[in-house]
């Protein structure tokens, strides 16, 4: 089973950032019961890691039933606890999850079936090589607020499936919904300290991190992510960083501009803009701009921002004050720049709680502070450019790179353009979800991050490969072995051109001297 872990000191209270109400309480974990979290977690990798792949995909399916079985209240404590609307709980987190993991649950061990690897004329000489795949030991989860339910559990599943165990420390703003996969995982019978959710603020992080662990995922923001890594580097921890983003949406003239609007929307408003992956930067070509700026207006007041229990709620509320107040500052900033507020641009004067209206911006440039600094929140500044070029270099104009999206009819223009984008995950006439598609790899370029998560490349992360090199023919000794001699000199002489061209006819050529050489280790 999970550990809620019991001996610890003070409370984290839960709010709901729409109403105020209180969610629940959660102890915080001491710093001296996270370093025995992980130990423990050690202890009972020994034994997760002998299992098969048959076994953990038992458990991780058996996990899945129990959050079917549970998802409207699930549902519904993702809501209260992060504000978002229940139509996104369901459709970006309890969806994009239960796909996860029946994905890696069936296809784990495909992923890392040992497989040889060609290595050349060396092959032709009885050798061969393979790799196999090892898991880590404990994994530390520290995952951001704003998909407090998806995040940590997909990363949980991947990270068992390769073999290891867990130790998942969530967001002090969502500490509930951290219990709650800790109780999944228990409720599935998962073994002892495979799973263990240590509860606190940026101090339990600290101690987790300090701890040991064998990895560390963290999303999460730029500077907390630099003093995990440098935290993480006195013990030479390895780190996956997922460190979010200023999202630039590129749109040709020639783009569907209805359905380029509705994207943006979407993009730039859904979980209130708090993503990562939201459209943060709108750039439209001059001869559309009007009428695509027309049409995502139109679209934005007709969006119902009120509280996330609500199913006609498209915007519910932010997750803090803090959160509402850096929005604040960017669209002020924007205002002072001379960018004009089209739509939007307050707290919402009927609602109670942490409402920002969803705000579109015209006349933005990137020489405006908030359009390089991440603002996460509901606002969506809009740009010009006349030439892809132009649209290339005003998307690479940022210290960021996890998304992109680019918008045309003309398919080979999508593509070159988007192979110019540096981003880690760009899209085609498509925006931000990908994160919700488990089989690709999810992580940025620059300051967006290091590593991944998701996909082939993700699971690679939680393991470690090791080479396993044989020699089929053990008959004599190597050419390349002591003492060397004028012969030896004279035959490593030769493989420089010929072995080692990689060319077989070449290396017929060494044959006599090679054979010379080994005739002479032999006597000896």
């Amino acid at each position: 089973m999970s550990a809620v872990l019991p001996v610890q000191t003070d409370e984290i209270v839960s709010y709901n950032p729409a109403t105020g109400a209180e969610v629940g309480r959660v102890t915080q974990t001491s710093d001296e019961e996270v370093t025995a979290a992980v130990e423990r977690g050690r202890v009972a990798f020994q034994s997760w890691k002998q299992t098969s792949f048959r076994e953990r995909t038992a458990c991780i399916m058996r996990a899945r039933e129990v959050l079917l079985a549970d998802k409207e209240t699930i549902v519904r404590l993702i809501s209260d606890e992060s504000g978002k609307p229940v139509a996104e709980a369901f459709s970006m987190e309890i969806a994009p999850v239960l796909d996860l993991m029946q994905y890696f649950a069936r296809n784990t061990e495909k992923l890392l079936k040992p497989h040889k690897i060609g290595i050349g004329i060396y092959g032709l000489m009885g050798r061969a090589s393979k790799i196999v795949y090892h898991p880590l030991g404990v994994v530390g989860i520290i995952p951001a607020w704003n998909y407090p339910f998806s995040i940590p559990l997909g990363e949980a599943v991947m990270a068992l499936m390769a073999g290891n165990t867990v130790v998942i420390k969530p967001s002090e703003l969502t500490p509930m919904i951290g219990l709650k996969i800790g109780e999944i995982f228990e409720k599935a019978g998962l073994p002892e300290n495979c799973v263990q959710i240590v509860s606190g603020g940026g101090a339990t992080g600290a101690a987790l991190v300090e701890a040991t662990p064998d990895k560390i995922m963290f999303t999460g923001s730029v500077a907390t992510g630099k003093k995990i890594a440098a935290a993480a580097a006195k013990n030479l921890t390895s780190v996956v960083l997922e460190l979010g983003g200023k999202d630039p949406m590129i749109v040709f003239a020639d783009a569907n501009l209805e359905l380029a609007a509705g994207a943006a929307v979407w993009g730039a408003f859904c979980n209130a803009g708090q993503s990562c992956s939201s459209v943060e930067r709108l750039y439209v070509q001059e001869g559309a701009a009007e009428e695509l700026t027309r049409k995502i207006i139109e679209k934005t007041r007709q969006l119902q921002q009120d509280t996330g229990d609500k199913e006609t709620t498209s915007i519910g509320a932010m997750s803090s004050e803090r959160q509402i107040q850096i929005v604040e500052d960017h669209v002020e900033d924007f205002r002072a720049a001379g960018a004009k507020i089209e739509t939007g641009g307050r707290r919402n004067p009927a609602l109670e709680g942490l409402f920002y209206e969803p705000t579109v911006i015209t006349g933005a440039h990137n020489d405006m502070r908030a359009m390089q600094e991440e603002t996460f929140g509901p606002t969506l500044p809009i740009s010009t450019f006349t030439t892809e070029e132009e649209a290339i270099r005003l998307a690479n104009d940022s210290e960021f790179g996890l998304t992109a999206s680019v918008w045309t009819r003309d398919r080979a223009k999508g593509k070159r353009v988007a192979e110019k984008i540096e981003a880690g995950s760009v899209c085609i006439n498509e925006v931000l979800y990908t994160h919700g598609i488990g089989q690709t790899p999810w992580g940025g370029f620059k300051n967006s991050g290091r590593g991944r998560t998701h996909g082939r490349e993700g699971l690679m992360e939680l393991v470690q490969p090791q080479h396993i090199h044989t020699n089929k023919l053990a008959l004599m000794p190597d050419a390349w072995w002591m003492p060397y001699s004028a012969t030896a000199v004279e035959t490593f002489r030769k493989m420089t051109t010929t072995f080692a061209s990689g060319s077989i006819i070449k290396t017929t050529m060494l044959l006599p001297q090679l054979a010379k050489r080994v005739r002479e280790l032999l006597k000896r």
